[in-house]
């Protein structure tokens, strides 16, 4: 009996060795499940979760030893949490609640519908609902609805030695405590220490003198984009967070700027690429999910591009006249849109990134037709030989002129929307490389029409 239990055990590591989370269920295989959770790290359990249906993650999440399923939850998306604890539908439900921080338990609430999202907040321990509703009351993507309202202030004037009594005292997660925010008896902001400095100092010496040279903070209505990404500048693992009176309300950690940053560069990558950013994971959302976040851009890229039919019909006669205009066409308003597109992207990006700025403006078209004349002379160079030799030299002018005079427009361009769009309040990758390559087009095209006019004297 004793060697059939070790075979059986011996055939269920070598299954879940071969196979993946998804293969050991389709093979009813719940030992070698078992082993499969017991070997793999968190961050792979968290994954291979992901991918299974909800029902299926369920069965797998109940099998997780009690110690990791709550990391493994709350390494999960809030949409795929939500899924979950739908799922589960038992008391451990309100106790992977609970285990989550204030600023995850408030995004999680906002995936589920609202009758289930009351219940599971007036299930919470009164302390917990109180900061969990502190932060629902901030607005969407604001700092002070991604911050921890969880914190631990020393007054300047405490040792340090008692400062480590009060983080031990406070029973917080490690990640809460790295910074620790000094405070005045009305708890403005003083400055900030870092926990390894308090521990190492002598145990008398005084919170205030150990206080960083620089101090960061942001008011609760800011941009939390505009908050990570000064985390991300300034190196800081914490970021203190003030309400309208510069009094302290909590702290913006390094593990939520990570995800915010994230965040905010799938939508911009989304939105580059000509559609609306999805809320759910890829292969999580419908097909109708889908389509509905590119037939939006589609249909006004489609209207956009009407603009381009408009100048054709203008411009039909001139056509007629000269039949090998049409050749070029394909050529000259790509690369009007690829220029226009990589000016775009560039400044959207600097924009992100804090490098640029509104008043910037002036430099920045000015740097941008710069590099847009240069390029558009390097390709008009180029193609003026190529051309020339087989469609005649007056033809072979007109296409570099204009590949000159299409490169310097579509940089310029592609440099002032972006701004503009910033300064109207509207997110720039909006503007981005799909919408310049349409109007790009269309203006390209009108260029290209007038200089032939010129030159070819029609």
């Amino acid at each position: 009996m004793a060697d059939s239990a070790a075979q059986d055990d011996i055939g269920a590591d070598a299954l879940a060795g071969h196979l993946d989370l998804e293969g050991l269920l389709e093979a009813g295989d719940l030992r070698g499940v078992d082993h499969w959770l017991a070997v793999r790290d968190l961050l792979t359990v968290a994954d291979e979760l992901a991918r299974l249906q909800p029902a299926e993650r369920a069965v797998v999440f109940r099998l997780l030893r009690k110690d990791r399923a709550s990391d493994a939850f709350e390494a999960l998306s809030p949409v795929h949490q939500a899924e979950l604890l739908e799922a589960l539908g038992d008391t451990s439900v309100h106790d992977l609640f609970y285990a989550l921080d204030a600023a995850d338990r408030a995004e999680l609430l906002d995936e589920m519908p609202a009758n289930v999202a009351a219940r599971l907040l007036a299930q919470l321990p009164p302390e917990a609902r109180q900061y969990t509703n502190i932060l629902l009351g901030y607005p969407e993507y604001s700092a002070g609805r991604a911050m921890s309202p969880r914190y631990v202030s020393i007054p300047e004037t405490m040792t340090a030695s008692d400062a480590l009594l009060r983080v031990r005292a406070a029973k917080l997660r490690p990640r809460e405590v790295l910074v620790l925010p000094v405070v005045d008896a009305t708890r403005h902001l003083v400055g900030v220490v870092d926990l390894p400095d308090v521990v190492t100092a002598d145990g008398d010496t005084p919170v205030g003198a150990l206080i960083r040279s620089e101090t960061y903070s942001v008011p609760v209505g800011e941009d939390q984009e505009v908050a990570a990404r000064l985390m991300q500048e300034a190196n800081l693992v914490a970021l203190p967070v003030l309400d309208t009176e510069d009094r302290l309300v909590g702290v913006l950690t390094v593990d939520d700027a990570m995800e915010i940053i994230e965040e905010e560069e799938t939508e911009d990558a989304a939105r580059a690429g000509g559609a609306e950013p999805i809320s759910v994971p890829y292969l999580d959302a419908g097909v109708f999910l889908l389509a509905r976040a590119r037939g939006t851009w589609l249909l006004l890229l489609i209207v956009a591009a009407a603009l381009t039919v408009n100048v054709l019909q203008a411009f039909e006669s001139t056509l007629e006249q000269v039949v090998t205009l049409a050749v070029f066409i394909p050529l000259l308003i790509g690369t009007g849109g690829n220029s226009g597109a990589q000016a775009a992207t560039s400044v959207v990006r600097a924009m992100a990134l804090g490098e640029v700025r509104i008043k910037d403006l002036p430099r920045i078209l000015r740097r941008e037709l710069m590099v847009g004349f240069l390029l558009g002379l390097i390709l008009g160079a180029i193609a003026y030989p190529i051309v020339g030799l087989v469609f005649g030299w007056t033809f072979a002018a007109v296409v570099s002129l204009t590949l000159l005079a299409l490169c310097s427009w579509a940089s310029f361009a592609g440099g002032l929307l972006p701004v503009l769009a910033r300064q109207a309040g509207i997110d720039p990758a909006v503007v981005s490389a799909p919408l310049i390559t349409t109007l790009v087009d269309a203006s390209g095209l009108i260029i290209y029409f007038l200089i032939a006019r010129v030159l070819l004297g029609l």
